[in-house]
């Protein structure tokens, strides 16, 4: 680092912000440190919006600089002015019957876990990062219903960020800038929904308004009560909706998969129909077209719910001024990142909560090697330019040969312990007169967790595994189904680990 940094600010108050400010304050180094969040309250995307609003019309194969794009910033700051009033995509996708897919004791932070576990509702972990502000007494830094709209780099590395808050009382929006010395987007990536583009899918739309939904609007099964519904996709979102659909909707609740997924076995589900991925849409006849042939009518199906996941979007970034855009839309991936934290271009830049991981305990890891890196009391340093490109080429590489996606870490390949291994040695302990946090331990009990607790059992291993095909075999070693579904794979457990009900 260049020049001294004493001021840093934070884009987001969920996990991932919540971790940035304890591990900042806890440097005991920077002199201003504001977290700026445009919700009213810390949670990012655990705050539950039981109405998900008044959704735009499905854009099929959209991305999201078209669809979040930055907006303009007055000539002249400070500023009162009517309100933006566009579409920001501020509601969270939660719906009412989601819970966590990792266990409690590795999703959560190391030092604030949840009350119980394995597996959470989602307002557990909302209320846990609520919780983790105060805890660690960072709720003082946070600046609340406050939207970044505009970031700028300044000479020598700094910051510019135009922000706005909307005032209830004057129903007007105020603008204003504030600098900072470093920057750390903490801003989350389940905002922006994406629907791809399929043939004639435009045309669907725009000729049976409300039939094509994303489920970023999905709430309860409830709502589809009676109805003939088609999911596409079977990620974690797409099985919870499906499965959910069949205590309601009319049987059965039809799902479009790409591929198999590690929960799918080789038989449907009770109630659920497997169709393939879809060629078309026929506006004109109502009608939707397979990959094999087969169709559905007009009046097969009700509704359409893609389950196909968000897209990044930085709103706030200004590319121009930037010297470039930060996500790459064409490989998903961020652009000239080292570890999926550190920017090569721009040194007093970081970045939490990208990779796919353990969440809330890898966010940790990035928070606290951040806050050393600025601090400037880093254990070991951060490869030159050179070295970090040459990192992310050789990601790049091996992702494109593997199939994989970039900023997917799996636990079961290995990579996921060398990952953090890696951020742990830049961060180092703590001083001893107990300056900055020390990055979490991940002990036996931990991992145990991780490769032997699944909220889905997983057909198709078998007990040489760590999973049997029969869930309800019992003996050593065999697969367990707790009353609210989460599966234990593996009897064997280190000793001191408790499992909650």
């Amino acid at each position: 680092m260049h020049h001294r940094i004493t001021s840093v600010a934070v884009i987001g108050a969920g996990a991932s912000g919540a971790a940035a400010a304890a591990a900042l304050k806890a440097e005991r180094h920077f002199e201003i440190i504001r977290v700026f969040e445009r919700r009213e309250t810390p949670g990012g995307t655990w705050i539950y919006d039981p109405d998900p609003g008044q959704s735009t019309v499905p854009t099929p194969g959209l991305l999201a600089p078209h669809l979040d794009p930055r907006s303009t910033v007055p000539a002249n700051l400070p500023a009162s002015l009517p309100p933006l009033g566009r579409e920001r995509w501020e509601k969270t996708p939660v719906y009412e019957a989601l819970t966590t897919n990792v266990p409690a004791v590795a999703m959560s932070f190391s030092d604030c876990p949840f009350p119980y576990g394995p597996f959470v509702p989602h307002w557990v972990p909302k209320q846990d990062i609520q919780d983790y502000f105060s805890r660690q007494a960072t709720d003082t830094l946070l600046a609340l219903g406050t939207t970044v709209e505009d970031v700028t780099r300044l000479p020598r590395e700094r910051w510019s960020l135009t922000l706005r808050k909307y005032d209830p009382t004057l129903r007007v929006d105020h603008w204003w800038k504030e600098e900072f010395d470093a920057l750390i987007l903490a801003n989350g990536h389940y905002s922006v929904p994406f629907i791809p583009a399929v043939k004639g899918l435009a045309e669907y739309i725009e000729r049976y308004p409300g039939k094509v939904v994303h489920s970023k609007t999905y709430r309860t099964a409830s709502s589809f009560a009676g109805r003939r519904v088609l999911v596409i996709g079977n990620s974690a979102s797409g099985h919870d909706i499906t499965m959910a659909l069949t205590s309601k909707a009319s049987l059965p609740v039809y799902q479009s998969r790409h591929s198999r997924s590690r929960w799918d076995g080789r038989e449907p589900p009770s109630g659920v129909a497997w169709k393939p991925v879809i060629d078309r849409y026929c506006a004109h006849t109502g009608s939707i077209v397979f990959a094999d042939g087969t169709s559905f009518a007009i009046n097969d199906i009700d509704c359409v719910i893609y389950c196909t996941g968000y897209q990044s979007s930085f709103p706030f970034w200004h590319s121009r001024a930037n010297d470039g855009p930060l996500w790459d839309y064409s490989n998903g991936r961020l652009i000239g990142t080292y570890l999926h934290t550190f920017f090569h271009k721009y040194p007093s830049l970081g970045i939490i909560g990208m990779p796919r991981t353990l969440t809330f305990r890898s966010f940790e890891y990035q928070a606290i090697a951040l806050a050393r890196i600025f601090a400037g009391r880093n254990s070991t340093p951060l490869p030159d330019r050179d070295g970090m490109k040459t990192w992310e080429m050789d990601r790049a590489r091996r992702c494109r040969q593997e199939r994989k996606k970039f900023h997917d870490i799996p636990w079961e390949e290995g990579e996921t312990l060398d990952y953090f291994r890696s951020l742990f040695e830049i961060a180092g302990l703590p001083t001893l007169e107990g300056d900055g946090k020390c990055p979490p331990v991940l002990d036996e009990s931990t991992r145990w967790a991780i490769e032997n607790l699944r909220k889905y059992p997983e057909p198709g291993k078998n007990q040489d595994d760590g999973v049997l095909d029969d869930p309800g075999l019992a003996g050593e070693g065999a697969s367990k189904v707790a009353d609210d579904g989460w599966v234990v794979v593996a009897a064997d457990r280190p000793r001191g680990l408790q499992v909650l009900p």
